[in-house]
């Protein structure tokens, strides 16, 4: 067997043994590689002094912290029994998938963000390749969402999915899933999967049951991703490492909607804390639905966002708009303008748009002094703000 073919069957096995974020197991690798810490784990061979003090050193653990690792092999024995990587492959292969890993081309670099919470590998249904960073923009919010965030989810997701962009979720009722089928709906023919859902339980289960239908054709059309292998079942605890990834993954994240205490907040944190762009829609100040979009915004831990040209602008340009897309046009065309000096915005006011000024003219309207017109023009002119015209200067459309 091939170094690369057992390092990919032993991050196969150890993401049944570990829960994620298991950062003991997480460490283990990182000092001494996935098939040596199966070994481990397996008690084929001895970590020894220095392994300990090396798996200590990882995690950031005095001397006299205890041993971490027999705390870890405590926990993961009794789950030794139950190993069958090839099986698992085997069985995702059938699902037309693939197991992705930190040594393949296809690993998402923004998730070593995560560092020791990174998962060991990702589980993966569909054909499509998992998108860049800057392609990927998550929306997240309420199970129980009200008409209104679903409408808004709907604009959001369609926008995003006409300008390029992968909208990810967690395959969830409510906000999730309505970004999912908006995202679909609205795709064409593009190089990046129209929507990605991340999973708590295996790639093979669909859950919750009634988004099994929606799930099917997000793998069909999309990607369905889970850290954990076929089979494993949804909990809490998965659910809520699962954001983590979510989060991590996209450029931006989004809250539709989100009560006061929501998961949709946990993901918006985890987003923020791993410097991504964070985004939150208001609401109507009497919907608990909203309260948690408004205690992001108040915190200042969110931006306001009201449509996808806003969503878009967050994330940041990954290349030229699509043709005819004058809301993104114009997205970009604010950005220009939010760099600009006090007396360039005077003078960009005082342009024309269809015709054409002068100098003296411009210096009267804008309260500047020739000279500093004559500089600022140069500068908007550079920026693609303002254009020479017959007799002067107008402002470029």
């Amino acid at each position: 067997m091939s170094r690369a073919a057992g390092d990919t069957l032993a991050r196969a096995a150890l993401s049944r043994l570990f829960e994620p974020s298991d950062t003991v197991g997480m460490a283990l690798v990182a000092v001494v590689g996935p098939e040596d810490a199966l070994r481990i784990i397996r008690g084929e061979v001895d970590a020894g002094p220095a392994g300990r003090r090396s798996l200590r050193d990882a995690l950031d653990l005095s001397d006299g912290s205890g041993d971490p690792l027999k705390d870890g092999l405590a926990r993961w024995g009794p789950r030794l029994q139950d190993l069958a990587p090839e099986r698992d492959l085997a069985t995702l292969e059938r699902l037309g998938g693939r197991l992705v890993t930190p040594e393949t081309e296809e690993w998402p670099e923004a998730l070593d963000d995560l560092q020791l919470a990174r998962p060991l590998c990702l589980w993966v249904r569909g054909r499509a390749r998992i998108p860049t960073q800057a392609r990927l923009a998550a929306i997240v919010g309420s199970r129980d969402s009200t008409a209104y965030g679903a409408s808004v989810t709907t604009e959001l997701a369609a926008g995003l999915a006409l300008r390029g962009y992968s909208v990810v979720s967690g395959g969830a009722y409510g906000i999730d899933a309505q970004a999912h089928r908006a995202a679909i709906a609205s795709s064409q023919e593009s190089d990046v999967p129209p929507t990605i859902a991340l999973l708590a339980c295996g790639v093979d289960r669909y859950y919750p049951a009634g988004n099994e239908e929606l799930l099917r054709t997000v793998a069909d059309r999309g990607l369905l991703i889970s850290e954990v292998p076929p089979g494993s079942s949804p909990t809490r605890y998965r659910f809520l490492q699962r954001n983590r990834l979510i989060a991590a993954l996209g450029a931006v994240t989004v809250v539709v909607e989100a009560r006061w205490r929501s998961g949709a907040l946990n993901t918006a944190h985890h987003a923020a804390g791993l410097g991504r762009a964070v985004g939150a829609v208001p609401g109507s100040v009497h919907s608990a639905n909203s309260a948690g979009c408004h205690r992001l915004l108040r915190d200042g831990s969110a931006v306001c966002v009201t449509d996808a040209a806003d969503v878009a602008e967050l994330a940041g340009p990954f290349g030229s708009c699509p043709s005819g897309d004058r809301r993104r046009e114009g997205a970009v065309h604010r950005r220009a303008q939010d760099g600009l000096s006090i007396p360039d915005l005077l003078l960009l006011d005082g342009l024309p748009l269809h015709a054409s000024t002068t100098v003296d003219k411009l210096a009267a309207v804008a309260g500047l002094a020739p000279r500093d017109v004559l500089a600022g023009l140069a500068r908007l002119e550079l920026a693609g703000l303002a254009a020479r015209a017959a007799g002067g200067w107008r402002r470029k459309d």
